[in-house]
């Protein structure tokens, strides 16, 4: 279990590998984000995708999944999360992408009104598989400290 003391700014975390496939891009955009370029071939050609494309929101859904994924596999004291800053999509997911992200720790700050947690601001990029950004943000977390 990684605590908020065992934390250090500027460390950096690579993890995570999702293929996204057509069927979930359609699946997400019809429950969720329901945009013709999300939905049809016909329409997704006609803008500037050219092709079918994921939902922003379904990007950050994998991401999502490929962090949760990581925090199983390595126990860290979570406590949620506090927010997301600074969100970009840079770049179009498609169907037959397979996504990865990388995290850097920028700035951990012990809780002054509780003194069992801290909070962390980390920058997530998420990759597709030519090493070319997709998405980025600033995810503010809240982790618990060692208990004495």
């Amino acid at each position: 279990m990684r605590y908020f003391e065992d934390l250090t700014v500027g460390e950096t975390e690579a993890f995570g590998s999702y293929a996204v496939t057509r069927e979930e891009v359609i699946d997400f955009a019809t429950r969720y984000d329901p945009q013709p370029f999300h939905l049809d071939d016909a329409a997704a050609a006609a803008t500037h995708f050219g092709r079918l494309a994921a939902s922003g929101w379904h990007t950050c859904s994998m991401t999502m999944a490929m962090l949760v994924a990581q925090m199983q596999a390595n126990p860290q004291a979570s406590l949620g999360a506090a927010g997301i800053d600074e969100l970009r999509w840079l770049r179009p997911v498609f169907p037959g992408d397979t996504l990865r992200c990388e995290t850097e720790l920028l700035e951990k700050t012990p809780s002054r009104s509780r003194p069992d947690m801290g909070s962390t601001r980390s920058k997530m990029t998420v990759f597709n598989q030519d090493d070319q950004p997709v998405l980025t943000f600033v995810a503010r977390a809240l982790v618990g400290r060692r208990p004495v």
